[in-house]
């Protein structure tokens, strides 16, 4: 693979976020980024917590005794009472540790199991609708399955690649909120960011779509990333009906094809979800399972199998 394909590849992949369209919207001139420094994520080496499996955890269900139902309404109460508290914890106005949000989410996932609640995420169809992030332990970009595929295709050099954007304090770029539209039926994945630049003065939805290929195991939805693009820009809309037109128009960046040219298979990443009910979802990528991602759904959709 010729290197200069690769960084070009980088660069456009990368600075895709704080790009709004210009008169040459169908096109993606991006400058190459000059790295000097190194950044790694401050959140994974803080936390303890490990994941595992559903199909390997030691589950403990509730028995049909006498006290049954107590038991099951005793249950069902903690479980939203650890609902509660981890949404709480995700919202607070000061950004919490992952250390923090992971001690929540394993005290809901224990209770969970022993309640049958919120199991088999890829199986019971309550993964369907539209949700919205609370928690990322990174970026609130990267909770877009594009930036999981970007990791796979430059391993060497994204987190330097995500520091020079990162790096850029408010209100320069702000970002969020971000959300995702899953239909089971459909095979469809839409993840959406807003991102806005220079103070809110130039603001777009970063939309990236991907193809359901299928589940793996009882938690695992793998996807592979077709299309990234810049929509509902503010800088268009000042344009009337011909920013329209361009928006309407302009192609989006085959992100998925661009990413399996640099590295083969790269484009396809698989996200275990390790809860999800009607109203929470914790999702995890494949390749970093120690960092949590939790999302709080708006709407059902579709592909709702209930």
């Amino acid at each position: 693979m010729v290197r200069s394909l690769s960084l070009t590849t980088a660069a456009t992949c990368s600075t895709i976020l704080l790009a709004s369209f210009t008169s040459k919207c169908n096109s993606f001139q991006l400058p190459v980024p000059t790295v000097t420094s190194t950044s790694t994520s401050t959140y994974a080496s803080t936390s303890t917590y490990t994941y595992t499996p559903l199909s390997a955890r030691s589950t403990t269900r509730l028995n049909s005794s006498e006290n049954g139902a107590t038991q099951v309404t005793s249950i069902l109460d903690r479980i939203e009472d650890a609902k509660e508290d981890l949404v709480q914890v995700c919202t607070a106005s000061t950004k919490p540790s992952l250390e923090s949000v992971c001690d929540k989410v394993q005290e809901l996932e224990q209770l969970a199991e022993q309640g049958g609640i919120g199991q088999a995420s890829a199986h019971s169809g309550l993964l369907s609708g539209e949700w919205e992030l609370i928690y990322s332990p990174e970026d609130v970009t990267r909770s877009s399955p594009f930036f999981w595929a970007f990791r796979k295709a430059f391993p060497d050099q994204s987190d330097q690649v995500f520091s020079i954007t990162d790096s850029i304090p408010s209100p320069i770029k702000e970002v969020g909120p971000a959300t995702q539209t899953i239909d089971m039926n459909a095979k469809t994945f839409v993840s959406r960011v807003k991102v806005a630049t220079l103070g809110g003065l130039a603001t777009s939805i970063m939309t990236t779509r991907a193809t359901i290929l299928g589940v793996e195991g009882l938690e695992g939805m793998r996807l592979k990333i077709d299309t990234t693009k810049p929509e509902e820009s503010t800088v268009l809309q000042k344009l009337g009906p011909f920013g329209q037109l361009i928006n309407d128009n302009s192609p989006p960046f085959p992100s998925g094809d661009a990413l399996e040219r640099v590295q083969p298979g790269s484009s396809e990443v698989v996200m275990q979800t390790t809860f999800c009910d009607e109203g929470l979802r914790i999702s995890r990528n494949n390749d970093k399972l120690r960092e949590v991602y939790v999302w709080k759904r708006k709407g059902f959709g579709s592909g709702m199998m209930l």
